[in-house]
């Protein structure tokens, strides 16, 4: 049977890497959503999205010669950003893969923290075995994205920290990519308010997870594509599946458009700066056409998981959905 993260894995990641990330704000925008909703932003932390969380619980962990050596790993942008980062700041050396297809801004992030940037095809599977290839090669050790227990446990603590603000919460809306965040936050909440509701978020293009969901298992899709760069996994973690399989209540989808007026909306009604990736929740909750958001009662939490966009991408995206 599968490990699953406890809520003394997330309580002790929290208190590892408390000193090293921002304790985002919940904000209350029920008035402009015209409906209960907060809003939890990760666009606000270090490196400007949750992975920073992942990052350091593994890197604090890691034993000083494996850290001597460096690590590396593999990731469309935030997690990049977040390992190198978190890398600099212990003083570990480290290698970033990313897809030839990354954005700029998160390229740039990467580079600036002094990482080593490695592009590598378009999707996970090849830039995971390039990693793979790179540790086996050069000794490192690999810092995965989302599929293990101290990075599911180290964005486990956004959700403990949500139950903190909102003890009395109803429903969390959570995005998927490969699953790291929906799993640890799942944990923290069904293991301590077993009532509340954990919502998956994907985007149409990419979902990953209800295709596994739907079979049983983990499954690989042929290709994925959305606007939602952070959430394009073509297959989700087997541990990240085990701890949706047992803590979520329901995945759904959300199509471009609805991500963009979601994009538009935190912009100029919450005034927050959201990449579309962070802005997936808010497209459900808003903008979905599942049905679910619309029947939600009580308050409700929607995770804003990311807010690496520049300026001139976020104008262009809005000028090219802007009449839709």
């Amino acid at each position: 049977m599968t490990a699953l993260t406890s809520l003394l894995d997330i309580d002790a990641a929290a208190s590892r890497i408390r000193p090293s990330i921002v304790r985002t704000p919940l904000i209350d925008v029920s008035t402009r959503a015209g409906r209960c909703l907060r809003l939890k932003c990760e666009n606000l932390q270090v490196a400007g999205a949750f992975k920073i969380r992942g990052a350091f619980n593994f890197i604090n962990q890691l034993p000083d010669e494996l850290r001597a050596r460096g690590i590396v790993t593999y990731s469309s942008g935030n997690h990049g950003q977040a390992v190198a980062y978190a890398a600099r700041e212990l003083g570990v050396p480290a290698v970033v893969v990313m897809p030839e297809t990354a954005p700029a801004i998160k390229v740039d992030g990467v580079r600036t923290y002094g990482s080593e940037l490695i592009f590598e095809g378009t999707t996970s599977i090849q830039r995971k075995a390039q990693a793979e290839k790179i540790a086996s090669a050069r000794g490192l050790t690999i810092v995965p994205p989302f599929d293990h227990i101290d990075i599911i446990a180290g964005q486990g603590t956004v959700g403990s920290e949500v139950l903190a603000d909102a003890p009395a919460v109803d429903t969390v809306y959570v995005p998927v990519g490969g699953g790291g965040l929906i799993a640890g936050v799942a944990a923290a909440i069904k293991q301590s308010r077993p009532t509340a509701r954990v919502v998956g978020v994907e985007p149409v293009g990419a979902a990953k997870m209800a295709a596994s969901r739907k079979v049983g298992r983990p499954v690989t899709l042929d290709s994925v594509t959305s606007i939602a760069d952070g959430l394009l996994p073509v297959r989700p973690g087997d541990l990240t599946f085990a701890h949706v399989q047992a803590f979520v209540d329901e995945l759904v989808t959300v199509d471009d458009t609805a991500i963009v007026r979601a994009v538009d909306w935190l912009l100029h009604q919450a005034k927050l700066v959201v990449e579309p990736s962070g802005a997936a929740t808010v497209a459900a909750v808003l903008f979905g056409d599942s049905g679910c958001a619309l029947s939600d009662s009580g308050e409700t939490v929607a995770i804003i998981s990311g807010g690496n966009i520049a300026l001139a991408d976020l104008v262009g995206l809005l000028q090219r959905y802007g009449d839709t």
